[in-house]
């Protein structure tokens, strides 16, 4: 078959134009012949998913995941790129419900991009000012509490707004959450545009919320609109991006130029109105009924019989402790919901087709990645646990304490991000170590968060953990070190999202770990009964800390014996801060 011949073999959420994936392969041929403008290609690539890194000729490469939705032939196919063109034999999943893999050469990218749209995954406006990836709860559809399932809407969303003329050059990035129900498990307060699912008088709709964000000036998104109709939440969002589209002031400081800083600066009472004034032009009068764009997957169709004859063998407490932290019981009698943790959300590529093979057998051929870096599988019998379990401790990824203390989130850091500070990764790395040796007995312990990003901009969603590092440089007598900010006392559950409060002093990051059993062990032992760590230091306030952490900031002069703290996680060489132009705005 010839290039012009090729289209998919599957249909995605996503539609996949060949044509752009071969306009991509020739621009990508005129830059590297020298015949296109390096800043123009630029910005032409990260629309297409291909984002820089630090290192020179190499690609990162964002894989967008609707609603964090996946099927058995795309992890396979993921698995496939993994081995093929990624030189650290590795996917990762980010907290955008995005996949990243590094250190791709620009010569392989159409390629690589051919295998993943074959299985119906598209890279296109992963990256850019653009509407970025729609990110979903992984419970969505079988949870109990839910109004209805926003599975078919986030998706809807996602297909109508892909490749609009108004989002393909914004003023920033536009990122979009659906949570499930009002547990807002998938944290739309942080969000550019959020949905929570709400029935009024027997008609489905959604709670609006705009104007959140991390990064630098984090802010809880305020409500656009207390309920509107399904009917109508495409009008509504696409006249809040219209209204940013033409805000031209925001242009000229990419680095205030998220929708949060416009709201924040003329507030949401007269944001409310400017949408609802757009929404009186012409564009508005034509139907946004969503029903052409649904998503609809039946997957009670596919899912395993409750009947099936699964090996049961006796486990020890190891087994239990899974079963606790891992285990969620579905909506649907008799199936459950199992998390696999995924270690600072890799997977690596022989463990791609091993986890397709896995969804086929227990989980209808489906699984869904997750904010917090790791997979689910749904419509698991309950009889089938025992044996999922033994198969993905063949496979490595039979860990217990997903979404708890020792589940860590990180950016990637300086291993690829040209914005990197620091390495959180190796951090990431050295910190769940620790933590897997935390007393588990303590469940308010057990329960915590804790999160890094190598930079403040907050892709490690640091501000909301119970604990945050973000990365930053620190002196000491031999020179720079690097160093982390802490934030204690954020949170992201149970509707009750809080950004940290920052502890005024710098800890150099190889003394981060001892830092954090400081930390904890300070309020495990001043902590009111019952009383959570969130709620600990909004009590006892940042600065209670500060003078625990003092003593961390003291370092010796550079030697032979010294030296390693002068290095940073994972690294061999003396640490020096080299910052380079991020490509987020571009």
């Amino acid at each position: 078959m010839t290039q012009a011949d090729w289209k998919p073999r599957v249909e995605g959420i996503i539609d996949i134009l060949p044509q752009e994936i071969d306009e991509f392969e020739s621009e990508a041929s005129r830059f590297q012949a020298g015949e296109f403008d390096p800043i123009a290609f630029q910005s032409f690539r990260l629309k297409q998913g291909v984002y820089g890194q630090r290192q020179a000729d190499v690609q990162m490469m964002r894989i967008k995941v609707p609603f964090g939705g996946l099927k058995a032939d795309q992890l396979d196919a993921l698995g496939e790129v993994a081995a093929r063109y990624a030189p650290l034999n590795k996917g990762h999943v980010t907290t955008r419900e995005n996949f990243q893999y590094h250190h791709i050469p620009l010569a392989d990218t159409a390629a690589f991009m051919r295998v993943l749209a074959d299985v119906g995954l598209s890279t296109r406006e992963a990256c850019g000012n653009t509407v970025r990836n729609v990110t979903g709860c992984d419970m969505a559809g079988v949870c109990a509490d839910e109004p209805f399932d926003v599975t078919p809407y986030a998706a809807a969303y996602s297909r109508y707004f892909v490749r609009h003329p108004f989002t393909q050059a914004l003023p920033r990035k536009w990122k979009t959450a659906f949570s499930g129900c009002e547990r807002d498990c998938s944290i739309t307060a942080i969000h550019d545009m959020g949905f929570i699912p709400k029935v009024v008088d027997g008609k489905k709709g959604f709670k609006l919320l705009t104007g959140g964000g991390t990064s630098i000036m984090p802010r809880i998104a305020p409500t656009l609109a207390e309920f509107v109709p399904v009917e109508e939440y495409l009008k509504y969002t696409e006249a809040a991006i219209r209204v940013f589209h033409r805000s031209d002031e925001l242009r000229k400081n990419k680095m205030k130029a998220r929708i949060k800083f416009f709201i924040d600066r003329i507030g949401m009472d007269e944001f409310r109105g400017m949408v609802e004034a757009e929404m009186q032009q012409q564009w508005a009068q034509k139907s946004f009924d969503p029903t052409s764009l649904l998503f609809l997957d039946d997957e009670s169709a596919d899912a395993p019989s409750l009947d099936g004859n699964y090996s049961v063998k006796a486990h020890g407490g190891e087994y239990d402790k899974w079963v606790e932290s891992n285990v969620r019981s579905q909506k649907q009698a008799g199936y459950k919901a199992v998390t696999v943790k995924l270690p600072l959300g890799d997977i690596q590529a022989e463990q791609f087709p091993q986890l397709a093979e896995l969804s086929r057998k227990y989980a209808g051929s489906r699984a869904r990645i997750t904010q917090q870096q790791n997979l689910t599988f749904r419509w698991v019998p309950e009889a089938a646990l025992s044996e999922l379990y033994d198969e993905l401790n063949k496979i490595g990824l039979g860990d217990s304490g997903a979404h708890e203390i020792s589940d860590v989130v990180s950016c990637p850091g300086t291993d690829s991000c040209k914005l990197g500070i620091t390495s959180s990764m190796g951090l990431g790395r050295v910190v769940g170590e620790a933590l897997e040796g935390v007393d588990s007995s303590d469940p308010l312990i057990r329960k915590m968060h804790v999160k890094m990003s190598g930079c403040p901009n907050g892709c490690g969603q640091h501000h909301i953990a119970d604990i945050g590092f973000h990365g930053a440089a620190a002196k000491a007598p031999g020179g720079q070190v690097p160093a982390y900010e802490m934030f204690l006392g954020g949170s992201y559950e149970d509707g009750d999202t809080r950004i940290g409060l920052r502890v005024k002093t710098k800890v150099p990051a190889k003394r981060v770990p001892e830092a954090l059993k400081v930390v904890m062990g300070h309020y495990q032992k001043n902590r009111n009964e019952g009383e959570p760590f969130k709620d600990y230091v909004a009590r006892v306030g940042p600065e209670t800390f500060e003078p625990l952490l003092a003593d961390f900031k003291d370092l010796p002069e550079l030697g032979r014996d010294t030296i390693e703290q002068y290095m940073d996680w994972d690294k061999t060489i003396i640490y020096k801060l080299e910052r380079g132009e991020g490509e987020c705005s571009v």
